[in-house]
């Protein structure tokens, strides 16, 4: 009975070393693409009204959390019996990305109908404040759903060939840093003027440290969220070039000469906008069928 028990204890500390080490390997894996979700879901999450911005960013949370619960198991099972499936939902989802950054970088350079009729916050009702917050979470959600997937395929490539219960246990965990870190973080970001206002208001002083500190924190959001903007724009071409580049064979090693993001960069950028061009046609196409 001892022996027994003394022997199931060194077969779960054998398991916890192994998960350790696949989880250091895993976790540098996807290093990169957690650094990109970071900067997609700041920008994603930026541009609420103060007293909702934590409501917005848990629902957002909440939203990733059941994206990993859907796609974990899905995953296991493609993995272990149509491993094909994954490389065809991981160029989809790199599709979709694509046309996510395109998309952004055109309305940057030639403003969108709607984009010049865009008024602030502030003067909208509730009720359209409500609705904008729910087609902003719809769509990080979306995008979080995509990044989910090349997260949690990226980790379970780490783990191929191990027993099925480490692989669960190490991509589980990968899935869950990624949600908690990344949304974590993106908290911090957005509730840094917050942070700073309640610096400046810590004491009685006018030039005290805090407040200067505080005054620090309230000017650099406005220009945090920008970067973050830009940064995620630059993320998604990246991750979808990247998806591209890894998935489809005749693109694999090409330009072997140039540095590795740059091909990657450029061949999202080319193809988010072949998608754009194509998906912007059929529009049309079917507003005049309308018509």
């Amino acid at each position: 009975m001892a022996s027994g028990f003394f022997a199931l204890l060194d077969d779960i500390a054998s398991l916890m070393d192994d998960v350790a080490v696949l989880g250091k390997v895993a976790g540098k894996k996807t290093a990169g693409i957690l650094g990109d979700d970071l900067a997609v879901n700041a920008e994603k999450a930026s541009g609420f009204m103060s007293s909702r911005e934590i409501p917005v960013l848990w629902a957002i949370t909440k939203g990733s959390l059941l994206n990993k619960l859907i796609i974990l198991p899905i995953a296991f099972l493609l993995s272990a019996f149509v491993p094909a499936v994954i490389t065809f939902i991981l160029i989809l989802g790199g599709l979709y990305l694509a046309y996510e950054g395109a998309e952004k970088i055109y309305e940057f350079f030639v403003p969108h109908a709607h984009k010049t009729e865009k008024i602030s916050i502030k003067d909208l009702s509730e009720e359209a404040i409500l609705k904008h917050e729910k087609e902003k979470v719809k769509a990080a959600i979306v995008t979080d759903f995509i990044l989910s997937i090349e997260i949690v395929i990226i980790a379970l490539g780490t783990v191929t060939g191990e027993p099925l219960l480490n692989q669960i246990i190490v991509v589980s965990l990968i899935a869950l840093v990624a949600t908690v870190g990344v949304y974590g973080i993106v908290a911090l970001i957005v509730r840094m003027d917050e942070f700073g206002k309640a610096l400046i208001d810590l004491n009685e002083e006018t030039n005290s440290f805090s407040d200067k500190v505080g005054r620090i924190l309230v000017k650099a959001l406005p220009k945090v969220i920008k970067a973050l903007s830009i940064i995620g724009t630059i993320a998604l071409l990246l991750v979808s070039g990247g998806i591209f580049s890894h998935n489809i064979h005749f693109l694999h090693g090409l330009f072997e000469s140039i540095p590795a993001f740059i091909v990657e960069f450029m061949l999202g950028l080319v193809i988010g906008f072949i998608v754009f061009l194509l998906i912007s046609l059929v529009k049309k196409l079917f507003k005049k069928k309308d018509h």
